[in-house]
């Protein structure tokens, strides 16, 4: 998580800006991912002002780091943290339901684009071999379209 360095204790309360500029995330990114990610709902206080919890915080930097440094797009990033919260178990989720929020189901964001799709794995995949060769078919694809 990260440590920042505005003399909070480690469990308070970060505005917007904070999170934006601990993180290095402007915070029109950090409105559209609200929008986005589910999961991702910083408290609202009067007047719109957002508060980020410690847990909203580490939503936050867990999908910058499958955006912007593994390369996902925003819905495989969503479809790799709902397959992360069953497999660990979702109890963020749970304490929405009991708050009445609502959970998005594993099909909302589920659409095709050729023959992959985005929706998540029903188990982890522990021979990746179909998965590798889609991905050398799809290099040299690129690549010949490159040339061309």
């Amino acid at each position: 998580m990260t440590d920042f360095d505005d003399g909070k204790d480690e469990g308070a309360l970060r505005t917007i800006g904070e999170v934006s500029d601990g993180l290095g995330i402007k915070p029109h990114v950090l409105r559209y991912w609200e929008q986005q990610f589910t999961a991702l709902k910083p408290l609202k206080r009067s007047g719109g002002r957002r508060y980020y919890r410690p847990e909203d915080v580490e939503l936050v930097e867990e999908i910058n780091r499958l955006v912007n440094d593994e390369g996902y797009t925003l819905k495989g990033a969503q479809a790799a943290l709902r397959a992360a919260n069953r497999a660990g178990g979702d109890r963020r989720a749970n304490d929405d339901r009991r708050a009445g929020g609502r959970r998005a189901t594993d099909g909302e964001f589920a659409e095709t684009e050729g023959e992959f799709s985005h929706a998540p794995l029903a188990a982890p995949a522990k021979d990746f071999s179909d998965a590798i060769a889609k991905l050398k078919t799809i290099r040299s694809r690129l690549a010949a379209a490159i040339e061309a």
